[in-house]
């Protein structure tokens, strides 16, 4: 299984949490369609012998794009990539941008799975973080969407400044009035040199505080194993069926081809990276060239990077496979490093795995980090 992420690094304003790589200017837009076009073609080798699963558009705010330019990228896609039969193809939507006109030329696209923004639910919370839709518009774009849509996810955001835990759980509860079947939802972070860290910095906007973000964090726990939902990675939680192939893909360390700015690629052993510049990408795209960088990862960082990844999901880190490929060497470190994070009941092993408990999920990239390797090569 393979993937393919599509970059579109427009946004129509900057949300003062955000550190991704995006431009609120369209003035470059139908040079940089012709430019992922372009780098999608030249790329194709890539993945000659391998299965696209899944496609992907991130942001950035991919639904700034018209329907048919998102048709034209993905025609590039099958025209140079071998496509499985049914592929899932996750379009990242902000509700200010769906309009009913909009929801259902995607509904007529090969998109059949959308990922809407909503972050929250009250008009305080989308103003301190600069969002572009306000909660009218949420409920609006959601009403229709389940109508066109059946593989809807939504992102939530906890843990924000002000936000009681009742006003969290209004969110949750909200989210699944609307029969949803996915849901992503993360801490609110603060960035370095973003307008949120500045803010808090100045003493304009309260800290995030991290017990807050924990006790929310346990309430979505709670609420989604209420409704059936798994918690199948940390942020993701999904009704069976309705995991996110593409998110899994990633999770379990499968290769997939990042397209335009500052998009990763990974094909097992190397991790590649595009310039996070939007004039330079299209002008090298222009010249037929590739700007992109290239690094081969050691034992240790593909180590480090299975730990991390695979310690946050239900199918945790498995010590068969840190023994079969990485060595007994590593193994054994890995069970010295976990011991007191046994002890302390933030991880168990349940067969071959090594899993987070309940309590040491929200912990588990701090968690993650005492197990990495970090002298051997």
């Amino acid at each position: 299984m393979s993937g393919i992420y599509i970059h579109i690094p427009f946004c129509k304003q900057a949300c003062h949490y955000c550190d991704f790589h995006f431009s609120t200017s369209m003035g470059k837009k139908t040079a940089m369609v012709a430019a992922l076009k372009k780098e999608l073609q030249l790329r194709k080798d890539e993945f000659k012998d391998e299965t696209v699963e899944t496609i992907y558009f991130g942001g950035g705010t991919p639904s700034v794009l018209e329907s048919d330019e998102i048709n034209e990228l993905i025609s590039t896609v099958y025209n140079n990539y071998k496509i499985s039969d049914h592929p899932e193809i996750s379009l990242e939507a902000n509700p200010d941008d769906l309009s009913k006109e909009k929801i259902g030329e995607l509904a007529q696209a090969p998109v059949n799975r959308l990922s809407i923004g909503i972050q929250s639910f009250f008009d305080e919370d989308l103003k301190l973080m600069n969002r572009a839709h306000s909660a009218k518009e949420a409920i609006a774009s959601l009403s229709v969407a389940v109508r066109h849509f059946d593989n809807i996810s939504i992102d939530l955001i906890y843990g924000i400044p002000g936000m009681s835990n009742a006003r969290w759980k209004q969110n949750i509860e909200k989210a699944l009035s609307f029969g949803i079947p996915h849901i992503s939802s993360y801490a609110l972070t603060v960035e370095p040199k973003t307008a949120l860290a500045s803010f808090i910095q100045k003493g304009i906007v309260p800290p995030v505080e991290d017990e807050v973000a924990q006790k929310h964090f346990t309430i979505l726990l709670d609420e989604m194993e209420k409704v059936g939902f798994e918690s199948y990675e940390i942020s993701n939680f999904g009704k069976p069926g309705y995991f996110s192939k593409n998110n899994t893909a990633y999770w379990q360390q499968k290769k997939y081809i990042g397209i335009g700015p500052s998009a990763h690629s990974f094909d097992g052993k190397r991790r590649g990276w595009n310039i996070n510049n939007n004039p330079k990408y299209i002008k090298s795209l222009e010249s037929d060239e590739l700007p992109m960088e290239m690094e081969v990862l050691s034992k240790k960082d593909r180590y480090n990077e299975y730990v991390m990844t695979s310690l946050r999901t239900v199918w945790g880190v498995s010590l068969e496979k840190v023994s079969s490929e990485f060595g007994a060497q590593y193994l054994e470190y890995l069970k010295k490093q976990a011991a007191k994070f046994l002890d302390e009941h933030l991880l168990y092993i349940d067969g071959d795995k090594l899993l987070a408990t309940k309590k040491g999920r929200f912990l588990a990239d701090g968690i993650s980090a005492e197990l990495f390797m970090l002298n051997l090569g």
